[in-house]
C-alpha cells in the first residue's frame, strides 16, 4: 500500500531555516509527479512547489519562490522541501503529496501532515 511519512517540522524563528522530508513507500516517487502543499489556519490547502513525474521539472507558488527549494532523492525514494528565509506567514501544516498513475486511473496520496510555525 503506497505510504507517505514526513518529518522536519517545527518552530523556527522568522529568517530562519527548515528542511521537511517525506519517505515514500510502495511505490517510486521518481517516476510519478511529486509536491508539497501547506495549509494555515482558517486557509484553503495550497500548493506551494511541485517536481514534474521524471522530466523534473519544478514549479514554485509566488509566496515561496527564491526561499524554498524542493528536491527528490532517487535512491532514498524520497522527497523534501528546504525553506530558507522563513516568514510568520509561512506558519502552516505541510503534506507531501503524490500523484501515482495506475493502468487503472490516477490517485493521489498524502502524508499526515508536519507543523511548520514561524515565530519569534
Amino acid at each position: 500500500q503506497p505510504h507517505l511519512v514526513e518529518s522536519g517540522g517545527g518552530l523556527v524563528q522568522p529568517g530562519g531555516s527548515l528542511k521537511l522530508s517525506c519517505a515514500a513507500s510502495g511505490f517510486t516517487l521518481f517516476y510519478h509527479s511529486v509536491a508539497w502543499f501547506r495549509q494555515a489556519p482558517g486557509k484553503e490547502r495550497e500548493a506551494i512547489s511541485c517536481i514534474s513525474d521524471m522530466e523534473d521539472r519544478t514549479y514554485y507558488a509566488d509566496s515561496v519562490k527564491g526561499r524554498f527549494t524542493i528536491a527528490r532523492d532517487k535512491a532514498k525514494n524520497m522527497m523534501s522541501l528546504e525553506m530558507n528565509n522563513l516568514k510568520p506567514e509561512d506558519t502552516a501544516v505541510y503534506f507531501c503529496n503524490a500523484e501515482v498513475n495506475y493502468t487503472s486511473g490516477i490517485k493521489n496520496y498524502w502524508g499526515q501532515g508536519t507543523q511548520v510555525t514561524v515565530s519569534s
